[in-house]
Order: C-alpha cells, then sequence, then structure tokens
C-alpha cells in the first residue's frame, strides 16, 4: 500500500515538474488562481503555422493549473477538425492529417488507434468552447506522425505538410469496409525510390552513418514470448542495416557503417565512429520488446522513432533503459554515473540537432506507416546512450516487437526489411532534399 501511495505521488509530481518546467510555461502557470465559477481570463493566443499560414489558437489558464488551448481552432489551424461524437456525449474526435485522436470533456484520457495516452490535465468546457490541456500540442501531437513541431519559447505549434497526404488518403479509399478507419492496414508499397537532388555546386557528398544495434555477446531483445522461431535483436538489425545502406546507396547517399559484423561496438563509440566520419545524420536501428509486467506482453506490436531528449512517459523511460542497458556488456567503457550526459542532454535541447532530430523522425514514422502491419506508436523521446554523442540530427528507430510473433516473423523476413529499410531511406533522403532548399535559400 506504501508503495501504491508513493508511486502516486511520484507521477503526480512528475506531471507537475513536466507541465512547469518543461514546457517553460511555470510562471505563467503559477501565477493562476484557483478556478471559480466564471471562466478562466485569458493568456494571450498562441500561433498556429501550416506552411505559410499562420492562425491564432485561443488560450486560457487551464483550472488545474498550466494552460489550455481551444480545441476546434487549433485543430484547423493545422489543417484538421474537431468532430462531435454523435453518440456519446462529450466526446470528440481531433483530427490531423491521417491521425485522429478521441477526447472526452472531464477525462485526461486520449485514444490514439491502439494506444491509450495521458494528457496530464482534464479536457473541459469554458465559454461555450472545448478547451485541451496545451500537452496535446507540445507531447502528444509532435510523437504521433503529424509532422507537428512545438515552439513553447515563441508560443508557436508549426504543421509541415504531410510526407504522403495524398498516398495516404488513396490508401483510405482502398480500405475494405470491415475493417475500421483507424485500423492499422498494409498499403501498397511504392515502388519509386526517393532520389537526391542535384547538389549545389562544390557540395559535398552527403553522409549517414547507419548503427545496427546490439552485437557480439550482447544479443539485446529475445522472442518472441508463448513460442516460435527464437529472434535475437543483433541478427535482426545488421540484416535491416545491410538493407538501408544497399538502399541509401542506391539513392546517391554515402552511407557509414558503426558495424557490419556480430560484433560489439560500445555505445559511446558508435557515436565517435559518426563524429569521425562527419555524418550528416544518424540512424540507429533497433527491435523492441514488450514489458513482462504488461497485461498480455505478447500481443504488443508497432513501430516508433525516437530523438534524444528526456524521456516523459513510463513507456519511454522503459525503452532507454533497455536499450542503454547494453553498456552492461562493454568492459572497457566509462559507466561513471557522474558522467556528462545530463550536460550534454541540457546543451542538445537548445541547439538545432534536437530540432532537426525532431523532424527526421517524424519523416522515418510516416515512410514506416505506409508499409508496416503493426500500429503506429508515434515518435518519441529518451535519452539514448548511442545518441548523446553523435553530434548531429540523429535518430533510433524501433521497427516491431520481436516479443510478437506476428511481428517477429514479419521483422526476420529478409523481402519485409528490404521494404522497412526502403521506407527509411526514403525518410532520409526527403529530410536531406529538405535540408538542402534550407541551405540553398
Amino acid at each position: 500500500m506504501r508503495y501504491g501511495v508513493q508511486r502516486a505521488v511520484r507521477r503526480i509530481v512528475r506531471w507537475g515538474a513536466w507541465a512547469f518546467g518543461v514546457l517553460g510555461l511555470g510562471a505563467q502557470a503559477a501565477s493562476a488562481q484557483p478556478a471559480s465559477s466564471t471562466a478562466p481570463s485569458a493568456p494571450a493566443p498562441f500561433t498556429a503555422r501550416l506552411g505559410e499560414r499562420a492562425r491564432p489558437v485561443p488560450a486560457m489558464l487551464h483550472p488545474d493549473g498550466g494552460l489550455a488551448l481551444r480545441a476546434d481552432a487549433l485543430a484547423e489551424a493545422l489543417g484538421g477538425r474537431l468532430r462531435r461524437d454523435p453518440v456519446r456525449a462529450g466526446r470528440f474526435r481531433f483530427e490531423v492529417g491521417a491521425v485522429g485522436l478521441d477526447i472526452e470533456q472531464g477525462t485526461s484520457l486520449v485514444i490514439a488507434g491502439d494506444d491509450t495516452l495521458v494528457l496530464g490535465r482534464e479536457v473541459f468546457r469554458a465559454a461555450g468552447a472545448l478547451y485541451v490541456p496545451v500537452a496535446l500540442a507540445s507531447d502528444l501531437l509532435p510523437r504521433l506522425g503529424t509532422g507537428v513541431l512545438f515552439d513553447a519559447e515563441k508560443r508557436e505549434i508549426r504543421r509541415f505538410a504531410p510526407v504522403s497526404a495524398g498516398r495516404r488518403a488513396n490508401d483510405a479509399t482502398r480500405r475494405p469496409a470491415s475493417v475500421p478507419a483507424d485500423a492499422s492496414v498494409r498499403a501498397e508499397p511504392d515502388r519509386t525510390a526517393v532520389r537526391m537532388p542535384e547538389s549545389r555546386p562544390g557540395a559535398r557528398q552527403r553522409v549517414v552513418v547507419v548503427d545496427a544495434g546490439h552485437g557480439g555477446p550482447d544479443n539485446g531483445m529475445s522472442g518472441p514470448i508463448g513460442g516460435g522461431p527464437r529472434v535475437y535483436e543483433k541478427h535482426i538489425t545488421l540484416a535491416v542495416s545491410r538493407h538501408l545502406r544497399r538502399a541509401l546507396e542506391e539513392r546517391g547517399v554515402k552511407v557509414v557503417m558503426t558495424r557490419t559484423t556480430d560484433t560489439l561496438i560500445a555505445l559511446s563509440d558508435r557515436g565517435k565512429i559518426a563524429n569521425e566520419a562527419k555524418g550528416d545524420l544518424f540512424v540507429s536501428i533497433h527491435v523492441n520488446a514488450a514489458n513482462p509486467r504488461w497485461q498480455n506482453p505478447g500481443a504488443a506490436r508497432g513501430f516508433e522513432t525516437y530523438f534524444l531528449a528526456e524521456a516523459k512517459t513510463e513507456d519511454e523511460r522503459r525503452v532507454e533503459a533497455m536499450e542503454n542497458e547494453a553498456v552492461r556488456f562493454e568492459t572497457t567503457a566509462d559507466v561513471n554515473r557522474d558522467d556528462p550526459l545530463g550536460f550534454i542532454m541540457r546543451d542538445m535541447a537548445q541547439n538545432e540537432h534536437l530540432r532537426e532530430s525532431a523532424r527526421l523522425a517524424q519523416l522515418v514514422q510516416a515512410g514506416m506507416r505506409t508499409v508496416h502491419p503493426g500500429p503506429n506508436r508515434g515518435v518519441k523521446q529518451a535519452g539514448f546512450r548511442v545518441l548523446v554523442t553523435a553530434f548531429m540530427p540523429a535518430v533510433l528507430v524501433e521497427i516491431g516487437f520481436g516479443t510478437n510473433r506476428n511481428e517477429a516473423a514479419y521483422m526476420t523476413a529478409s523481402e519485409r526489411q528490404a521494404e522497412l529499410a526502403s521506407r527509411i531511406a526514403d525518410a532520409v533522403v526527403r529530410y536531406l532534399a529538405e535540408y538542402e532548399r534550407k541551405v540553398g535559400g
């Protein structure tokens, strides 16, 4: 009982620190008075940008502290819409691009496909309009592959044009009538590879560092749960990384591999390899594993992409701890707990790499969505050691759950590995093309 209370208190403290610290809005929220019978006063609106278009999104103080945004204005400003549930009073569908979120007045839970997410504060109604905690824009939408980025300092919510918006619409019309619109259905593979645009005169060839997770004595994840052919993460990541190398080279990109055989490379050395190669991007391939304490761990499935930042949710901390565990195999590695990890993470949060990594993660996630049979678990963030020492935009891709029998079979099929690698390669090239346009401008 004592442990349960302590855990509840820790969660409350974490949410409080997140709302007041991470968003950088604590001072404003702290001045809020307890809710009264009248609507809270409205702070200055946020700005939502979709391409060149900018619209204001009304904001107000949340009755429980922090800020809230007007839901319909936010959705419309990002090119989406807010729909009322015709059956259940108080429930709404918040849609942005191909992502739909079920939200409900009076609760802090959000349903996104197969996942239940937490906003930290409740959705509420004021002055005849529905308001959502600012966490919907600052945390959930960026993680779910919507192309949304949140800038607390500028009070801006920006959405990039979807990479495959037209294609996704076509895919939706081809779904069988018996399949719900939100179900994960494999799309027809696009056989046309994206290629690098012609570089400016004198520009060097772009370099992408591909990192196959684990290796040697470090098997990484093993599965699946409940029987079936045994699979090890280190073998899958190496196979997919080799496919990714070929796909990128076919698209005109130079590739450096952190490992090409079944050998152990220290997590800190992987970043050093990338830096010495003067890499433009760092892509680390991994396989996810379910938490054995989950109600049905063998059923967990889906794909997700991480960029470097402090983990916010319990699931992000689970994956962070799992992938950082590889350090125990490094007999010569410095694993002093007083290492500069915290300083580096704070520093990276203030520089361009963080934002660029988030954008790369969004493109990778959007690409995998067109071929992967599992649910889209979104773009997430965590403090992976393998990403810390790579001083360039860097992402870690969890291509599926090896603990799930079907996904283990999917990820060990060479054709499917090549298909996934092709989509990741397309995303990388799209990102590099965006970068070339920015540099050229």
